[in-house]
């Protein structure tokens, strides 16, 4: 599907390139499996290796751990979590929203095949999203 016909089909508009990065911040994104060989690292022994390298958030995603630092940080980061013997699974710079939008089950369909549609467009690199979508209307929505 086109790039603009998914557009139009969802109600959206395409705006020039970099006119909503306001609304995004550029952070270092280092995920940690929780179970390794023959042990499970918990949030806080994730905090306590990374801490003082920068990291400015460990958020628990049930099986994996999500450590939040500014961009610069990450290699810092990355080497504390080797250096306590903690493995991870990916590091990467990312854009993380400011502010989330909430998502009905209509407009989580209509966001979802938009995204596709833009992740199928070899015009696109990545992107970058502030929706939320809640466990109970992920159900109802066909992906």
């Amino acid at each position: 599907m086109e790039v603009r016909t998914a557009l139009s089909r969802s109600g959206g508009s395409l705006a020039d390139p970099g006119s909503v990065a306001y609304m995004f911040s550029r952070k270092g994104i280092v995920i940690v499996n929780k179970a390794q060989d023959k042990t499970t690292v918990t949030e806080d022994d994730v905090l306590a290796a990374v801490l003082e390298a920068g990291a400015e958030d460990v958020n628990d995603h049930g099986e994996t751990l999500e450590v939040v630092s500014e961009a610069g940080d990450l290699v810092a980061v990355r080497s504390a979590l080797q250096a306590a013997g903690i493995d991870y699974e990916s590091a990467d710079v990312s854009f993380v929203p400011s502010t989330q939008v909430d998502l009905d089950a209509e407009a989580a369909g209509k966001v979802f095949r938009l995204i596709d549609a833009l992740e199928d467009s070899d015009d696109v690199q990545n992107v970058y999203a502030n929706y939320d979508v809640s466990d109970e209307v992920m159900e109802l929505v066909e992906v």
